[in-house]
């Protein structure tokens, strides 16, 4: 069945991968991103791409009304754009801290807002909110970024339970090491406080592993998302949550049975 489709951060990695299945299979796809420019393919293929920032409540509201406006209904939206702000606590201002959470957190909380009243409406709905494994465990010097996806976590457990009553279904997307600009994203992070950081040892460390997992066989290609979500979309009856790509599901299943102490050594074991 062809499903009007909207997705966030779709100008690269597993927005734009996904996009370009979708938009093969038949489906109409809207996409958003800032970056409008690398969407130009997505406009090629039948794809409707609008230049959008998701911390912009006035723009979200204009997008939605077109779509509704344009196909009458909105069946699927994928909550999907998100950065990683990288650095330790001490180093990171809070300025960059607010902004992390303004995308990650309440970007998603924002499309849901204008987004919803039409499912509820149409008593139908899949909303995929992209978490990470990242969500479910910790690294050092990714203090923002997790909190943010555990945030994510949470808000999406409690909108699951608030929706069901209205048919519309919730399902997080936990993401592990995906092939994407994240790498590139974390290390620029990492630029801009280096020079005076207490913490620049370890984050030599971090930086030699972000480069060694893009270099080689570190990461699952960002087909394995657009597969998944595919998966969800077509559906009935999807899982609450989806755990893919490269260590996503041994990472998560250590820190769930190894308790805090013995996953400290292990993560610290690679610093």
């Amino acid at each position: 069945m062809k499903k009007v489709i909207l997705i966030t951060g779709a100008s690269s990695g597993m927005g734009k991968e996904t996009a370009k299945k979708l938009i093969h299979a038949g489906h109409i796809v809207y996409t958003v991103a800032r970056r409008i420019d690398q969407m130009a393919e997505l406009k090629e293929m039948g794809g409707y791409p609008i230049q959008m920032d998701v911390t912009k409540e006035t723009e979200i509201e204009t997008v939605v009304e077109t779509i509704i406006r344009q196909q009458g209904r909105i069946d699927v939206l994928w909550n999907n754009a998100g950065f990683g702000l990288y650095g330790s606590v001490e180093d990171v201002p809070l300025a960059e801290a607010r902004k992390q959470f303004e995308v990650n957190v309440f970007g998603i909380a924002a499309m849901t807002q204008k987004v919803v009243p039409f499912m509820r409406k149409a008593k139908s709905g899949t909303i995929i909110n992209t978490s990470s494994m990242g969500g479910k465990m910790y690294f050092p010097m990714g203090a923002w970024y997790h909190a943010s996806k555990h945030a994510v976590e949470g808000l999406s457990d409690c909108l699951r339970l608030e929706l069901k009553q209205f048919n519309i279904k919730v399902v997080v997307l936990e993401p592990g090491f995906i092939s994407t600009e994240f790498g590139s994203v974390l290390l620029e992070g990492f630029s801009k406080i280096r020079k005076n950081s207490a913490y620049k040892e370890m984050m030599d460390k971090i930086e030699q592993g972000t480069r060694k997992a893009e270099q080689g066989s570190g990461s699952s290609r960002p087909t394995v998302i657009s597969d998944t979500i595919d998966k969800i979309i077509n559906s009935n009856n999807p899982k609450t949550r989806y755990r893919v790509g490269k260590f996503a599901k041994p990472m998560v299943w250590m820190r769930t049975y190894f308790g805090d102490s013995l996953f400290d050594k292990i993560v610290m074991s690679q610093m």
